[in-house]
């Protein structure tokens, strides 16, 4: 028991690991406030704190972190929610149905895959074989513009 009492931060870096490891294998932030908590522990430990007063500092410091960053992160999450697709946008693509945003008509081929494709202007049609700029994504639409219309806009913002 003296070696644990001693070496107490030991305890805790494993314990850091740990739970470093679980969120690192997990999709959301489920364990990082615990992480954060036993780092007080371990300088707690490494301060002479008794192993109660590490515990008390361990869950201290884990809810207080939780309680300030969850609806944080929440938010963010909620609002950010990057995808494998949003890796084309800025891409150009070659329309290979007319896109017609009034008739409800389009494709896009872009990146190997071919897109239900709409353009960001109503009154804008592109037939197939034009290049387009894919600019956003919404549902399973891609919003396209015109490749040299897109470059012409980079352009101007660069002189």
């Amino acid at each position: 028991m003296v070696f644990l009492a001693a070496n107490a931060w030991i305890l805790w870096i494993a314990v850091i690991v740990m739970f470093l490891v679980i969120e690192a294998a997990t999709v959301g932030l489920t364990s990082i406030w615990f992480a954060v908590g036993g780092l007080a522990a371990m300088i707690a430990a490494l301060f002479g704190a008794q192993m109660a007063a590490q515990f008390i500092w361990f869950l201290a410091v884990s809810i207080a972190a939780l309680i300030i960053t969850k609806p944080l992160a929440r938010r963010w999450s909620a609002t950010h929610q990057p995808t494998n697709a949003d890796r084309i946008l800025g891409m150009e693509g070659v329309v290979t149905e007319t896109i017609d945003n009034i008739a409800g008509t389009g494709a896009v081929a872009m990146d190997g895959k071919v897109w239900t494709g709409r353009s960001d202007k109503d009154d804008v049609r592109f037939q197939p074989g034009d290049r387009v700029s894919a600019l956003r994504i919404e549902g399973v639409k891609l919003i396209v513009t015109a490749a040299a219309a897109r470059d012409a806009a980079e352009n101007k913002k660069e002189n």
